[in-house]
């Protein structure tokens, strides 16, 4: 399965993006009230300047205190992104996901954004490939 497969599931909304300057706890409050798990932080919504994920912030958290909740976004995120394209696949942005330790890739046209995956996205995705397969098998040892 390849990643522009994966995003015809997931709904239209486009890419939820803040811009930089955006304070910490902002960005904590807009997680929390869209229930997701990264925010890409973005001047224009198009080209991704870094990621913002939940797990930046309780790192920080832990390490300076409530005060970084003052900060902003630009001190916190990940500006090194790890990306993929629409044709790689479900596989290789496993992968990805597994050796850098994240749950969230930007989808790159260029170097513009076009979607973002998760780690359930992607899971979701294998699961009714394998599925599908299943049914195929048992449809080839029955003889239908």
């Amino acid at each position: 399965m390849l990643v522009h497969q994966i995003l015809k599931g997931k709904p239209e909304e486009g890419v939820m993006t803040l811009p930089p300057g955006t304070s910490v706890s902002d960005a904590a409050a807009f997680l929390s009230s869209k229930r997701i798990g990264a925010i890409v932080i973005s001047k224009d919504g198009k080209v991704p300047l870094g990621i913002l994920s939940e797990r930046d912030i309780v790192r920080e958290l832990g390490k300076s205190g409530a005060r970084c909740l003052a900060d902003v976004v630009d001190a916190l995120m990940t500006k090194k992104l790890v990306s993929c394209t629409r044709q790689d696949s479900a596989d290789e942005v496993l992968e990805k996901m597994t050796v850098g330790r994240f749950r969230h890739l930007p989808v790159l046209e260029g170097n513009e954004m076009v979607g973002l995956i998760s780690i359930g996205d992607v899971v979701k995705a294998r699961l009714s490939e394998l599925a599908m397969e299943k049914d195929a098998l048992e449809g080839m040892i029955m003889g239908h």
